[in-house]
């Protein structure tokens, strides 16, 4: 008989759960993770992971396809769209692997199994609908993630209307597409298709795409997916789906107006809802709100010794953000001195479409919106050297500072490799920074990182290259 008493239970074994599992584990606690389907989660089976493998074969794709501009010809260029979606589900399985493997080497017990929440810290375990363990614990973790929202009348069939699950593995290449809601999630696989040679419209709601960007870097990014050949509907709704033999025919309200799309298939990526239900929160004094769970800055809930973190508590809906609320989460449990509550606004967002996106921090227009007078500071990729050598001239750095306090509120980026440059930042707002400190720094040449410390010096009138 497997132990069924614990000191630390964690409901889901995604970047959240698993992390929390771990870190529990090296803080001495009996710890156990009850995961329901895929250990890692969707992040690692079917979102941040084998999208970026993905991802990968697109830009290999594009760039084979302008050999011309670096010196090289070829010819008969193909691709097997079968062997890019195996190579994808390859890497997530390696990963998938890799967090059992470190669950096991940190003792952590696993249990395959749909937990629900029986009150007074008791976890009831099913399996193919059949309770097969009751699990007990002073502390149990809800990381149970989220889903794909699904708007009534749009609901997605998995044939002709996909969710990103069909989206990561097509059978054959669609010749058309359309993507509806332009948020990572969209505009990742919009950027994947389109770079596959698919023609592609995206269709946002809202009045602009990337809507959470800084709104200059929104505009600059849309610019380069019109030029790559991308339709971009704003201020649009698609109000009916008609499904035919093949295709599907959209009807889209945009500023007012009637239009009629007809393509082989249709994304829907509109957000994503809390799994909140069927887990036995009704037993709990743990309280929803709009599809997630409320829980305070330590991310305990209403019910004594029951926990959120992560997707199922909101935004940002982000892998790195669930996994630094385990460790928030753990760490306060164990009675930790040094625990800081998580500060939104020094959590990174990467978005790996072509150009890349990335930010931290405070938007131009938030930071206004709260009152700082700024200082903007912005650099052109087309003024950096490795830029340039690297055939990638189209991009930008904008960093936004406290005119009075000299402090980084937000650093914004569009363009090659940003989502690994922007850690930079993120460490420079973990340490409260001030444009000083950033001026003083030395970074190497020929590097990306030089448009950084430009866009620093280009906010206080001080830029060299441009």
């Amino acid at each position: 008989m497997a132990d069924t008493k614990f000191d630390l239970i964690v409901i889901g074994g995604g970047p959240g759960g698993y992390v929390a599992a771990i870190r529990a584990a090296q803080l001495g606690m009996k710890t156990a993770v009850v995961e329901r389907e895929h250990l890692g989660g969707i992040c690692l089976n079917w979102g941040c992971i084998p999208t970026k493998a993905l991802l990968r074969s697109s830009e290999i794709h594009h760039l084979l396809h302008n050999l011309d501009a670096y010196g090289f010809s070829a010819k008969e260029i193909s691709f097997d769209i079968g062997k890019i979606v195996q190579r994808s589900r390859k890497v997530a399985s390696q990963l998938a692997g890799g967090v059992k493997g470190l669950l096991k080497k940190n003792k952590v017990t696993v249990f395959d199994g749909a937990a629900r929440l029986l009150g007074k810290g008791k976890i009831a375990v099913a399996k193919d609908g059949r309770d097969v363990s009751t699990l007990e614990a002073p502390h149990i973790v809800i990381a149970t993630g989220a889903r794909a929202r699904v708007l009534p009348g749009l609901e997605p069939d998995g044939e002709l209307v996909w969710t990103y699950k069909e989206a990561m593995v097509p059978k054959s290449m669609p010749k058309s597409l359309l993507v509806v809601g332009s948020g990572a999630i969209g505009i990742e696989f919009a950027s994947f298709y389109r770079m596959m040679g698919a023609e592609v419209t995206v269709v946002e709601v809202l009045d602009r795409v990337l809507p959470v960007e800084d709104e200059e870097i929104s505009a600059f990014a849309r610019k380069q997916f019109e030029k790559q050949g991308m339709k971009i509907l704003t201020s649009a709704k698609v109000e009916k789906l008609e499904r035919n033999s093949g295709t599907v025919t959209a009807t889209v309200d945009v500023n007012g107006g009637k239009e009629r799309i007809t393509v082989e298939k249709v994304i829907m990526a509109v957000g994503i809802a809390g799994n909140v239900e069927n887990i036995g929160l009704e037993n709990t004094k743990v309280r929803t709100d709009r599809g997630h769970i409320v829980v305070d800055e330590y991310l305990r809930t209403d019910e004594p010794g029951v926990y959120a973190i992560g997707d199922v508590v909101g935004p940002p809906w982000l892998a790195h953000k669930a996994s630094h609320e385990g460790i928030i989460c753990v760490e306060k449990i164990a009675g930790l001195n040094d625990v800081h509550p998580l500060d939104v606004t020094r959590i990174p967002g990467c978005t790996y479409c072509t150009p890349q996106v990335a930010s931290v921090g405070l938007t131009e227009s938030k930071a206004k919106q709260l009152g700082h007078e700024v200082k903007i500071g912005r650099f052109p990729f087309i003024g950096n050297g490795k830029a340039i050598a690297l055939g990638e001239p189209e991009g930008m750095v904008k960093t936004v500072f406290d005119a009075r306090t000299g402090e980084l509120l937000g650093a914004h980026m569009v363009g090659a490799e940003v989502t690994e440059l922007i850690q930079g930042f993120g460490i420079a707002r973990t340490l409260e920074t001030t444009e000083a400190e950033l001026m003083h720094t030395v970074f190497p040449h020929p590097t990306l990182s030089e448009m950084m410390h430009e866009s620093v010096l280009d906010a206080y009138g001080r830029a060299i290259h441009f």
